[in-house]
């Protein structure tokens, strides 16, 4: 069987890995790092070990259907507890919000927060974005990169049903979702809440699609959290791909890609060794290509892109240590004021403004965990902390002067939602868009790509073929999209791509 040979242990790139060992083929996965799973990394603080990447499980069924494709069973490499509380959301003003798993004890938590007509307004919500879900799961998420006429057509073949062209001509693309929240919630924190999805892939409400208001199906649809961390799903993927027979070199970097006759034929290792291979799969960001990360080459296999087209990137915080104040969930979202302004701040001023809204992973709350800190605990609990950030880590990022600021007001605002971290020296490993830069070149530090802009942004991502025969792309910067799901089709899309291609 042909060799294929895969750059990048992201998870497009081990789903990829997993769906062409299954089908018989020869499989050799390459990563720079000492194990799998790109952006769902861990970092170390003391003795502590701390997701520091993505943190939210959703759309159980792609993983499913990857195992069971292979003959496996997910529950056998997994461990997960559905949450029964979504996320715990906070404002200054001492408002304090959970959403549930249940929809209607969320309806009834809304009516307690903000009255009656935000209730409904949130019932409506649920439906239209349930509708929108329906109608471009199957038509646009799992399958090869449509164009903008196949979708249309695809759906028009459903007809006006829920699930077809009624749904898209009742949230329109060409609306933003900030607009599309406005018809829902006359209450800002919750057009704020809801508005807060668009981030998920790296956007701003305000100039996202409204059809990203379906990531609020996929979270009622099922948020789970994964016994022993989040890295535990990428070495549950590896685990899949060798039991098909894949091969992975880990602390492996390449350097170039080989072409022969105009055709994708190999690779080359930074250690000058040259790998053959029928056909490669880039798991990269798509960016890094076009920027020659892989060699002159290859640059007509990317896809440039500016600076102000970049998804946001982030500062982080990976901390140990007490809390006390605020009754903490797995998942909490710390909210500032005048939320607006900061995609505007980011996007088109490139800063952080003051006090910007924190995202703060609790990982030892919830029913995934196991001797949970109390938060009161001499010894602390581990934390994901997260703002969002201007993808300027490749021309200066955040120095040290903003960070000490910006540290200061994330302090200030988790104190006015009643929460207090007992920081202590060392407890803490900073990460900054620079970090981010450098951990996956090509980026600027954006963790999602392309940022999902415009009615027709979800176009512009690349597919999984690139206009060099034998290379093909994989990851959250490609089709369909960011976000461990996304990414994770995008590899099952590239290998059924290359099963066509070689049939």
């Amino acid at each position: 069987m042909p060799h294929i040979a895969v750059v990048g242990a992201g998870m497009g790139g081990l789903s990829a890995a997993a769906d062409l060992a299954r089908r018989g083929y020869r499989v050799s996965v390459f990563e720079k790092e000492t194990s799998p799973g790109g952006k769902l990394r861990q970092v170390e603080v003391g003795a502590a070990t701390i997701d520091a990447g993505p943190t939210v499980f959703t759309m159980h069924w792609v993983f499913e259907g990857l195992f069971r494709d292979a003959g496996a069973r997910l529950e056998d490499h997994l461990t997960l507890d559905r949450a029964e509380v979504l996320a715990r959301h906070a404002w200054p003003d001492g408002g304090r919000l959970d959403l549930f798993a249940d929809r209607l004890r969320s309806q009834y938590a809304i009516k307690e927060f903000a009255g009656q007509r935000e209730a409904a307004g949130f019932r409506d919500f649920c439906r239209r974005s349930a509708s929108v879900h329906a109608a471009l799961r199957d038509s646009f998420m799992t399958r090869a990169l449509p164009s903008q006429a196949e979708l249309i057509a695809t759906l028009a073949r459903r007809g006006l049903a829920a699930d077809g062209l009624r749904a898209m001509l009742g949230t329109p693309p060409w609306q933003s979702l900030w607009r599309a929240l406005a018809e829902h919630f006359h209450d800002p924190r919750l057009r704020q809440l809801f508005g807060r999805f668009s981030t998920y892939v790296g956007s701003s409400p305000l100039a996202a699609p409204a059809t990203l208001m379906l990531i609020a199906h996929v979270e009622q649809e099922g948020v789970w959290l994964v016994r022993g961390g989040m890295r535990k799903v990428a070495e549950a993927l590896q685990q899949l791909g060798e039991s098909g027979g894949a091969r992975y070199h880990f602390d492996t970097a390449v350097s170039e890609l080989v072409l022969c006759n105009g055709q994708c034929c190999g690779l080359k290792l930074a250690t000058g060794e040259i790998i053959e291979a029928d056909a490669i799969v880039f798991n990269g960001d798509a960016n890094a290509l076009a920027a020659g990360f892989l060699g002159r080459d290859a640059v007509s296999a990317g896809m440039p892109m500016a600076r102000a087209a970049r998804a946001l990137s982030a500062v982080t915080w990976c901390v140990k240590a007490p809390t006390r104040g605020f009754e903490l969930e797995h998942h909490n979202v710390f909210f500032g004021d005048r939320y607006p302004e900061e995609f505007q701040n980011i996007f088109e001023r490139r800063h952080i403004k003051p006090q910007p809204t924190v995202y703060l992973c609790a990982q030892d709350r919830g029913a995934a965990t196991t001797g949970a800190a109390s938060g009161n605990a001499d010894s602390g609990e581990r934390m994901l902390l997260l703002v969002n950030a201007p993808a300027d880590g490749d021309t200066g990022g955040i120095d040290d002067e903003r960070l000490a600021t910006l540290e200061q007001e994330v302090g200030e605002l988790l104190s006015h939602c009643g929460l207090q971290i007992e920081r202590r020296a060392g407890d803490c490993i900073v990460t900054r868009p620079q970090d981010f830069e450098r951990l996956f070149p090509g980026t600027g530090g954006s963790l999602y790509g392309r940022a999902n802009h415009g009615a027709f942004a979800s176009f512009a991502r690349p597919g999984a073929a690139t206009a060099i025969p034998g290379l093909y792309l994989a990851g959250g910067s490609v089709h369909p999209g960011p976000g461990i799901p996304m990414a994770t089709l995008s590899g099952r899309i590239v290998a059924e791509k290359i099963a066509e291609d070689f049939a």
